[in-house]
């Protein structure tokens, strides 16, 4: 992570930055404001349009806390300036999706609908049987993707379910109706044999 950490992020043209009394940072842009409390043992400073971060020292800890803020603050400018989305895919005879003002409308073979009011700062688009969730804040969408998709995951036999649209399920081979009368077949001549089989004196 620190080798992360040393590389400067690059602030585009329409985002501003700003460097608060403890670590408070707050990123503006074109799609909104985002503010955060990174940890107090970084130097986080502006250098000729980049936010470099350094760190106090080599420890274990420090490393890891190097790599950690320069990637918030990275992702809180990607936010600002470019958003975040995330698409998910409703598959499954039956199942759909449907949007009613900021409501996301699942159908997902239960005995009713699944409704769910987009958190504030996401929004939710159904086109066909995809869900794009879109937000600034990268946590957030990611968060809001994860519950959709918890409302129904993916079975691993015909991959009914929502799924992340880059998700691979890794599908299970369930046995065919030929497959389970053979074994029944072969499970009963066993018995039959065994019971006709002559007793040892």
């Amino acid at each position: 992570m620190s080798r992360i950490g040393r590389l400067p992020v690059a602030i585009p043209a329409g985002v501003t930055v700003d460097i608060q009394e403890n670590n408070h940072v707050v990123v503006k842009g074109p799609k909104g404001t985002l503010e955060r409390t990174l940890p107090a043992e970084m130097s986080i400073k502006l250098e000729d349009g980049h936010v470099v971060v350094t760190r106090p020292s080599d420890l274990k800890k420090m490393k890891a806390l190097h790599g950690l803020t320069r990637t918030l603050i990275h992702n809180m400018v990607v936010g600002v300036s470019e958003g975040y989305t995330k698409t998910l895919e409703v598959n499954g005879v039956g199942y759909r999706a449907a949007k009613q003002g900021n409501k996301l409308v699942l159908s997902l073979g239960y005995s009713h609908p699944v409704e769910m009011i987009d958190p504030e700062g996401l929004s939710s688009a159904v086109d066909g049987n995809k869900i794009i969730v879109s937000g600034i804040s990268k946590e957030k969408v990611g968060q809001y993707a994860a519950e959709i998709r918890d409302k129904r995951r993916p079975e691993p036999y015909k991959g009914k379910g929502i799924k992340y649209a880059d998700e691979v399920i890794r599908r299970k081979v369930g046995k065919t109706g030929k497959e389970i009368i053979k074994e029944s077949v072969n499970m009963i001549s066993k018995v039959y044999k065994s019971a006709d089989a002559p007793e040892k004196a």
